[in-house]
């Protein structure tokens, strides 16, 4: 960072920590403690639409390394392309399992990366459900290495609970690192297993 960087207001951005990742399950049972959420066992991976031979052998790595994990119980991988062109990726596992949720997450994090796909990735989210099955999200925005919960409002069409938002955040901010610029905090409407 120069002299006219600062002077311009440019930051040098967060380089990105797939570590983070890993306090997930601790601040999952911090939800759970102190807000009544359950993890559901779906987490997720968005990247922008990659095509070409070299993301095929990734995606089948991917399929590969994950499968192996959950053949056993019947819960393939599945990737889907949302409305606005993004893939995405569902893993699922037993919702006891935080743990082993996080450890797929960040592996397929970490394969796109080393193969050359990381500014293609979005980002990556823990999906959860309260008492009365309202949805969570905690996103982690890859570019940022920070994390922010997303709560939308079921029953509805693109609506999002931003009091329950800054109230999760008031739980969990101590677990993870939270996304201080609430405009960063992006709604991921549809997102698979939310």
């Amino acid at each position: 960072m120069g002299l006219l960087d600062t002077i311009l207001g440019r930051s040098k951005p967060v380089r990105p920590d797939l570590d983070q990742l890993f306090a997930l399950p601790a601040a999952a049972l911090t939800l759970q403690a102190g807000a009544g959420y359950t993890p559901t066992g779906f987490g997720s991976v968005c990247f922008a639409g990659v095509e070409g031979g070299g993301f095929a052998q990734v995606r089948q790595d991917v399929r590969e390394l994950l499968d192996a994990d959950v053949r056993q119980d019947g819960h393939p991988v599945e990737f889907s392309r949302d409305s606005y062109g993004y893939t995405w990726l569902l893993a699922r596992q037993d919702p006891g399992d935080t743990a082993s949720l996080v450890n797929d997450l960040h592996a397929v994090n970490t394969l796109l990366q080393e193969a050359g796909f990381g500014p293609q990735l979005l980002c990556s989210l823990i999906s959860f459900r309260d008492a009365e099955q309202r949805p969570l999200a905690l996103v982690y925005l890859y570019k940022r290495g920070t994390f922010y919960p997303f709560a939308p409002l079921p029953g509805t069409a693109e609506k999002r609970d931003s009091q329950r938002e800054l109230q999760v955040r008031a739980v969990i901010g101590d677990d993870l690192r939270i996304e201080t610029d609430l405009a960063r905090w992006f709604p991921v409407w549809g997102a698979p297993g939310l």
